[in-house]
């Protein structure tokens, strides 16, 4: 089962929620962790676990032969990037790190002096800590390619995927509704939707379901911080009531978490009371099968 971990907004809880449901699944089989979040990674530094391996990912990007060029100025017009600057009379100059890799430059140059070439735009790195297997991505600095990324670790770890052969798959995916959260949840079995009690989470919240929607792809939703006000709490209540998606889980607040994120460790290893309330989450999450 692929498995989703998203919401919307930032720092409701999808990082610890994706290494605690992970770390214990690992515990019964094989499971694999995605850290989707590429332009944050940090799952790996919640489970206290070491990655290498590390796989560049490459972008295609316009090599000049400025012999061939005549100056037409062609490449700079179809550029959207604008990443191809453009003088009369002067050969054009080119943005690297603004480019996307779109190749519109190449096919709008009619001399031919444009041709391929690659750069990096990130890594893959891969880890394991006991049964449990980590891929990991991260974004190369000012790159703007976080959804080209994503979509790479997704390819990657279902390569791996074949070989480890996991029961289960948790995808950790960045904050917002976009091109890199898009790339996380496609092909997944379902969708855990984290929130806290607070305006703005419920309205992402409400965008990042659907997007789930969009993709049928079932969801679930789990209340981090649920009694920091549970009068909000009792309006994404109501909220998921209505519209008929799962509540899975309510989660206290609690100096535990942030003491387990210091000792890089899962809640459910530094403070074992945690324990059923995540496996409450991860019994409707597998339909009352066990792990």
């Amino acid at each position: 089962m692929k498995i989703a971990v998203t919401g919307g907004k930032g720092g409701t809880g999808k990082s610890m929620l994706a290494t605690t449901i992970a770390t214990m699944l690992s515990k019964n089989s094989r499971t694999m962790l995605v850290d989707a979040d590429v332009e944050c990674p940090n799952d790996h530094l919640l489970l206290s676990a070491r990655l290498k391996n590390k796989k560049p990912i490459l972008q295609t990007i316009p090599k000049w032969d400025f012999k061939k060029c005549n100056n037409c100025g062609k490449c700079a017009v179809v550029c959207k990037q604008e990443a191809i600057v453009f003088v009369k009379g002067k050969k054009p100059a080119f943005i690297k790190d603004a480019c996307i890799g779109c190749c519109a430059c190449i096919l709008a140059c009619q001399n031919k002096a444009i041709s391929k070439s690659k750069k990096t735009i990130g890594w893959i790195k891969t880890g394991k800590k006991n049964d449990l297997i980590i891929v990991s991505g991260e974004l190369k600095l000012g790159e703007l390619a976080s959804g080209e990324v994503v979509s790479e670790v997704r390819k990657y770890s279902e390569e791996l995927h074949k070989k480890e052969a996991p029961k289960n798959t948790i995808i950790d995916s960045a904050a917002g509704i976009g091109c890199p959260v898009i790339a996380s949840i496609a092909g997944t079995d379902y969708v855990v939707a984290v929130t806290e009690p607070t305006p703005s989470a419920l309205h992402d919240l409400k965008r990042a379901l659907f997007l789930a929607n969009h993709f049928r792809i079932p969801a679930g939703i789990v209340i981090n911080k649920y009694d920091l006000e549970k009068n909000y709490c009792k309006k994404i209540e109501a909220f998921s009531k209505k519209a008929r998606i799962q509540l899975m889980g309510k989660i206290p607040y609690s100096q535990d978490f942030v003491d387990s994120t210091i000792k890089m460790r899962p809640i459910t290893e530094t403070k074992p009371k945690y324990k059923k309330v995540f496996a409450g989450i991860i019994q409707k999450l597998l339909g009352g099968k066990q792990a």
